[in-house]
């Protein structure tokens, strides 16, 4: 079982609630969201808001706060094979409630299917907001294009 070690980004303006399924291997390495560095999420971010693309996380953590966003996961632990969401089991999910009542989350947006997947299974019955379903910013989603992804991101402006 692997425990995410990854704590939310949020703070009191926060208005858009941005969830992942589960941090990568390399994210997990790097203790801070979409570490891996061909997932498009921090050039797609820039982008959207018209801002160069962070290289810290001091950077990236301005970027998101600046914004009223947050940053967090779907799951709080699960068995997984290395990065690839397709063998996520045993899966406990993040509770959102922390970010929720200390923000003004209003929105949540999930990167991908998987997110979505687990956050209908586990997390709309307890929030009662339904999220909104982003093209993932993963390597892995091919068919999306840097410019494709940045026009469906557009939302969260």
């Amino acid at each position: 079982m692997i425990v995410h070690p990854i704590p939310p980004l949020y703070n009191s303006e926060s208005k858009t609630l941005i969830l992942g399924s589960f941090p990568s291997v390399k994210s997990r390495e790097a203790a801070f969201f979409y570490g891996h560095p061909q997932n498009r999420f921090w050039a797609v971010i820039a982008a959207v808001l018209q801002k160069d693309k962070p290289q810290t996380v001091d950077e990236k953590k301005e970027l998101i706060l600046s914004n009223n966003l947050a940053l967090w996961d779907v799951i709080a632990q699960c068995e997984i094979e290395g990065s690839a969401d397709s063998t996520i089991k045993d899966v406990k999910a993040n509770d959102l409630g922390v970010i929720i009542s200390n923000s003004c989350i209003d929105r949540i947006i999930v990167n991908g299917k998987t997110a979505e997947k687990y956050y209908n299974k586990y997390t709309l019955p307890k929030t009662g907001i339904k999220a909104i379903c982003l093209p993932s910013t993963s390597p892995a989603n091919a068919a999306w294009s840097l410019e494709k992804l940045v026009e469906a991101w557009k939302i969260i402006r």
